[in-house]
């Protein structure tokens, strides 16, 4: 076995796929490939799989992922035909509305997963900068970020869990978490830049994260309401609706649960409003989007 092999873990039923990313002695470090998971696993408890798994959540999760892709997608034509809309409601000749879709900065603890990210927003036309930044960096990074970038939505993310071999481990501590500290901390840094949660979104957390401390910190999202296993692009999903959702309305907390792939036990949150603004007439220099993946 080496590295880049896609392995499942024996003594949990290989439910996940994992990647192989660091091989030493006995032992492997993996990283789930469609879930933010990152763990250490004695090589007697791997077995290599093919490329493509048929069964376990991994295959469930990546067909949920291109149904809530599909389904955003909709949104968006629905979205397209209310803009013309609002164009015969202006009674303007030979006029076309422009679209100012809320924009996201995405710091990401893992760079496999803000590559899978920013491709997303690509597809989705969603205006983002994304940067990869270790969990403990984060509130650092955001520091300087925030001035420069000027988001209206904030993505911070990358790995977490429950500490397990911490035992007895208290779900409701913050020291029981591998990364939820380091979350509140970035969360803290945003709000402190800016304390309204209708101008500034906040989502936060990965896997199993503390979702009552990174709600309690200023966050708009979070997860994981049920300490579960989140997609690597549930963040992406919340965010891409906000952006899309205009600023009249309040985020659909039900097209949330709709559209990641862990539903209400994976993501939860505080009613929000949108970040998108339709406008007239149409302004070429308003008129292209462009997502720029970045390195800090």
């Amino acid at each position: 076995m080496i590295i880049g092999d896609l392995v499942v873990r024996k003594s949990y039923g290989g439910d996940v796929t994992f990647r192989v990313e660091e091989v030493w002695r006995n032992n492997a470090v993996i990283k789930g490939t469609e879930f933010r998971l990152l763990a250490d696993s004695p090589m007697s408890d791997l077995v290599k799989v093919p490329a493509d798994p048929m069964n376990g959540i991994t295959k469930q999760a990546q067909i949920k992922a291109h149904q809530s892709l599909s389904s955003l997608k909709q949104e968006r034509l629905q979205q397209a035909e209310r803009g013309h809309e609002l164009l015969s409601q202006s009674q303007t000749a030979n006029a076309s509305y422009f679209e100012m879709p809320g924009k996201v900065l995405h710091l990401d603890g893992d760079a496999n997963y803000l590559h899978k990210s920013m491709r997303l927003y690509e597809q989705l036309r969603v205006p983002a900068e994304g940067y990869h930044v270790h969990e403990s960096a984060m509130a650092d990074a955001l520091l300087k970020l925030l001035p420069r970038s000027r988001p209206d939505i904030v993505v911070i993310t990358g790995h977490d869990g429950v500490l397990k071999k911490r035992q007895p481990y208290d779900l409701y501590s913050l020291s029981s978490y591998k990364n939820s500290q380091n979350f509140v901390s970035a969360i803290q840094v945003a709000r402190q830049y800016d304390r309204n949660l209708d101008s500034l979104t906040i989502v936060a957390g990965a896997c199993q994260s503390h979702f009552e401390a990174l709600l309690r910190a200023g966050a708009n999202f979070a997860s994981s309401p049920g300490r579960i296993l989140i997609h690597a692009l549930d963040p992406v999903y919340v965010a891409a609706k906000a952006s899309f959702t205009s600023i009249k309305d309040t985020v659909n907390m039900g097209d949330i649960f709709n559209h990641t792939i862990s539903g209400s036990q994976g993501v939860g949150g505080v009613e929000t409003r949108g970040s998108y603004r339709m406008g007239l007439p149409r302004l070429e220099n308003l008129s292209t989007l462009k997502v720029t993946p970045s390195a800090i």
